[in-house]
């Protein structure tokens, strides 16, 4: 059925997977544009935060129901969903990570990634 239709962008993916976390209020939501970054495994991360693991367990049934519905697309693997302190969803060209805050400040994925192209969005409603 997907011969059909052209691969979905890494970008209309971003996007939608960014209106996924809004819908439930994620936090300091961050893009890093991997495209450039010689060793990179995908074209873009997608980071955000919540404030508790009920939280970051919405989250990321939001963004699983917006992708399917509005690009149906389905994520390969999905990881974290036992404890909610980091959740990884993997698009294969887009992985979404979901971190309660002190995961997300202690892994530092921006800085490890710091060749990325960074764009912070501001969430502020």
């Amino acid at each position: 059925m997907s011969d059909s239709t052209e691969t979905i962008s890494s970008e209309l993916l971003c996007d939608v997977i960014v209106k996924g976390i809004e819908e439930l209020k994620g936090e300091r939501i961050t893009i890093l544009d991997l495209r450039e970054v010689e060793s990179a495994v995908c074209d873009f991360f997608v980071i955000c935060e919540g404030s508790s693991d009920t939280q970051i367990k919405s989250i990321a049934n939001s963004i699983v129901k917006e992708t399917r519905n509005n690009i149906s697309e389905r994520p390969w693997h999905i990881e974290g969903m036992e404890n909610c302190e980091w959740v990884l969803i993997d698009y294969a060209n887009v992985v979404v990570h979901i971190f309660i805050k002190e995961k997300r400040e202690f892994f530092s994925l921006e800085d490890l990634w710091a060749d990325a192209k960074i764009t912070q969005l501001d969430s502020a409603q």
